[in-house]
């Protein structure tokens, strides 16, 4: 079946989540000192601003760039929230489906996408999708895209085995498997017919705990598949590189990255679906260095290349129309869905989150316990 590179399908369902791997943080200077500098700013995960490009904005802009490193959308939170009102960030990176609570704590500052010559380079599948426009504004630059996907070592399983989550429970591969467990109940609630977003539950609360303690039921039946409920994307890449797993639900950027390395790995968005989510830059309320935010996110946009660049390093996919030019064959292919797949593909949403996650959370931790 051919595959096609995901920026060119027309249409795909709406909102966000996701993750990324795990970085120490740099040390950032106090507002007092930096606000004064050609600065900009930023919280981003690893691997998601290219080298190359950083050299080229700081030589061509007098403009230094310093990135702390992040690896949680609820440590961003927390930590933006205790700097207020002058936070020492200018360009933090988001999720959609966050998107809400960082708006309503006054954390985010609407994105004036006048002042971006370039934004027009970016797909509208994403610059203009539903889930980026919150109260009649935008609120982040869409980066890059990402879906939670089934990963499979091809030397062992068959890819005609991978064409339901069903495999993920199959005595075969009993002790081989492993899953982000609280991303999973989202897959399994699909999996098992339910909206995994539980908008569709918001208001009968008592349905939507009738559902969450049904996946949580069958998580802990078939908790003997599991080799480890993993939490980052390194961890998954190694597990599969020691062969610890054959088998995996992860984010595709960490199993893409290890297609593009040449290990016989891949992936697939199963017959019953699966959820997206977009990585988004945005501009923190009340940001010391805004203009030079501004230049930075345009010059991001600029090319192409700087996209695919960070579809290389990142795994992820880019936002920016013409990437796939610039990428191999491999890394096109790495980071591609047919159609077909797509056809499955909803992204996550916020709406229902307070309701979803006090039902979630305590079922995650009771299938640890079991």
């Amino acid at each position: 079946m051919t595959k096609f590179y995901i920026n060119r399908r027309q249409l795909i369902k709406s909102s966000a989540t996701g993750a990324a791997a795990l970085a120490a943080p740099a040390i950032l200077r106090s507002r007092s000192a930096h606000a004064q500098e050609k600065v900009v700013n930023i919280w981003s995960y690893a691997n998601f601003i290219p080298e190359d490009f950083i050299t080229d904005f700081q030589n061509e802009t007098g403009i230094r760039i310093q990135n702390r490193l992040v690896d949680d959308q609820g440590k961003q939170f927390n930590l933006l929230a205790a700097e207020l009102p002058e936070p020492t960030v200018d360009i933090l990176t988001g999720a959609g489906h966050r998107f809400l609570q960082f708006i309503e704590s006054d954390l985010l500052t609407p994105l004036d996408t006048g002042r971006l010559k370039n934004w027009d380079k970016i797909n509208p599948v994403y610059s203009e999708s539903d889930w980026a426009i919150i109260n009649d504004n935008k609120w982040g630059v869409p980066v890059l895209s990402g879906a939670e996907i089934l990963a499979w070592n091809t030397e062992v399983v068959d890819a005609s085995e991978t064409r339901s989550w069903d495999v993920m429970f199959d005595p075969t591969y009993r002790g081989r498997t492993a899953y982000i467990i609280q991303d999973m109940m989202s897959v399994v609630m699909l999996y098992k017919g339910y909206d995994g977003n539980m908008i569709e539950y918001m208001d009968d609360p008592d349905k939507a705990a009738e559902i969450v303690r049904e996946v949580r039921d069958f998580l802990i039946e078939n908790k003997d598949m599991v080799r480890k409920y993993y939490e980052s994307g390194a961890e998954i890449q190694q597990m599969f590189v020691n062969q610890d797993v054959v088998l995996a639900h992860a984010w595709n950027g960490p199993i893409s990255k290890l297609i593009m390395d040449g290990f016989p790995v891949d992936i697939t968005i199963p017959k019953e679906g699966s959820y997206g989510f977009v990585y988004t830059f945005n501009i923190a309320n009340n940001a010391p260095n805004a203009d030079n935010a501004y230049l930075f996110l345009d010059a991001l946009l600029a090319r192409p290349e700087i996209g695919a660049e960070m579809t290389r390093a990142s795994g992820f996919i880019s936002t920016v129309n013409g990437v796939d030019q610039h990428l191999t064959e491999l890394e096109q292919r790495a980071s591609s869905f047919t159609e077909e797949e797509l056809a499955g593909l909803q992204f996550f949403r916020a709406e229902a989150n307070d309701l979803k996650y006090q039902l979630v959370d305590p079922a995650v931790e009771e299938i640890k316990a079991a």
